[in-house]
């Protein structure tokens, strides 16, 4: 099969779990290759994908090879493939516009964000001249307007665009609208884990519904200590992501729980933690009788490497779309890969719906 040509926005600790597990998964095959939903997606494997641009603004970053910038501070993910390749692909500068929050200044470099002084470069140009087929957005929570930004140049440049962070623009009828018309594929919005906390929260309150128990209020808070969990200590920056982690629970439910008997999202910052994200899950309930219930559940796992996989069935999936000449919102693997896709699915009904795109029953 053909490479499927990818660009990375935002070379943090996922753009590096992403690099490292194309070429780790380069080297084995399907019989060792743990850790991955599919082996071979529609005939393309994990190391058919080939990055072909970068975009970032961190000085650390900026002007260095792709495969020497995913291990630059304050990247700080688990480094399970050290040896990638140079790449001959230059990080290049963005745009910055609300992609650092104002607090970040206030922490030591290897934590935080230091944007270089390079001039940002014409996206577009990038895009079109590296033969990107699609883009990756990895900018940070919070990161409204530079998201919409990139969603625009993948438009005008005619480029796929997966939106991994927590901005609706797969799941806003009127993006969707804008990629339909050009007929270019869009995926989003939010990318899950394979087993990560809101998917373990998704699969309880679905066992809850299944047992015939009701719920009454839940909580899920999480810890970790990566910049995407510093970036979230200013709490203006969440709107978005609570909606998505929220909505990606009530969704499972057959009648969403009131505001006041809900709570999810990120909780603090603990720099020891590195990439590491502990998820403190509790969920009270009523049994046969209504006798009272509860479980509480901890959940420790990487968090960067936790997503790679789900963005390579992403990926993949974008790459058949391109070849069928399907445009527009992708269904199926929004609603299997993202938290907040333009539909919600029950996780198990999402992957049916997936392996019919895949065999081609279903065209998105």
């Amino acid at each position: 099969m053909a490479k499927i040509r990818v660009a990375i926005i935002g070379v943090g600790n996922c753009a590096s779990s992403l690099v490292q597990g194309v070429y780790y998964y380069r080297n084995r095959s399907e019989k060792d290759a743990i850790g991955l939903m599919h082996w071979n997606l529609g005939g393309y494997l994990p190391g058919d994908i080939e990055f072909v641009a970068a975009i970032d603004i961190d000085k650390r970053k900026v002007g260095r090879d792709l495969s020497e910038a995913i291990f630059a501070p304050p990247n700080c993910t688990t480094v399970f493939h050290r040896d990638v390749p140079s790449m001959g692909v230059r990080v290049v500068m963005g745009e910055v516009m609300d992609g650092v929050a104002p607090h970040m200044k206030d922490y030591p470099e290897d934590e935080t964000f230091v944007v270089s002084e390079e001039k940002a470069v014409d996206i577009v140009k990038v895009l079109k001249e590296s033969g990107a087929e699609i883009a990756l957005n990895y900018c940070p929570v919070g990161s409204e307007n530079a998201t919409r930004y990139y969603a625009e140049c993948c438009l005008e440049a005619g480029v796929a665009f997966i939106n991994c962070m927590p901005v609706f623009i797969a799941s806003d009828t009127k993006w969707a609208e804008k990629y339909k018309e050009k007929g270019i594929p869009i995926i989003g919005d939010d990318i899950k884990a394979q087993i990560g906390a809101t998917i373990t929260h998704r699969t309880l309150a679905k066992l809850f519904a299944d047992r015939g128990v009701k719920l009454d209020r839940t909580y899920q808070m999480n810890t970790g200590g990566n910049t995407d969990f510093l970036n979230m200590l200013a709490r203006e920056r969440l709107k978005s992501k609570k909606i998505s982690k929220t909505e990606a629970v009530q969704s499972v439910l057959p009648v969403p729980l009131e505001p006041g008997n809900i709570h999810i999202g990120p909780s603090d910052y603990i720099p020891w933690l590195k990439d590491n994200k502990i998820c403190f899950l509790r969920m009270e309930g009523r049994i046969f009788g209504d006798v009272p219930m509860n479980i509480e559940l901890r959940l420790s796992v990487e968090d960067s490497p936790n997503s790679a996989g789900c963005t390579i069935d992403a990926i993949r999936c974008a790459k058949i779309a391109l070849d069928r000449g399907v445009g527009g919102p992708l269904f199926s693997i929004s609603a299997y890969t993202m938290k907040h896709p333009p539909h919600q699915y029950p996780d198990s009904i999402a992957r049916q719906m997936v392996e019919e795109f895949i065999e081609g029953k279903r065209e998105r």
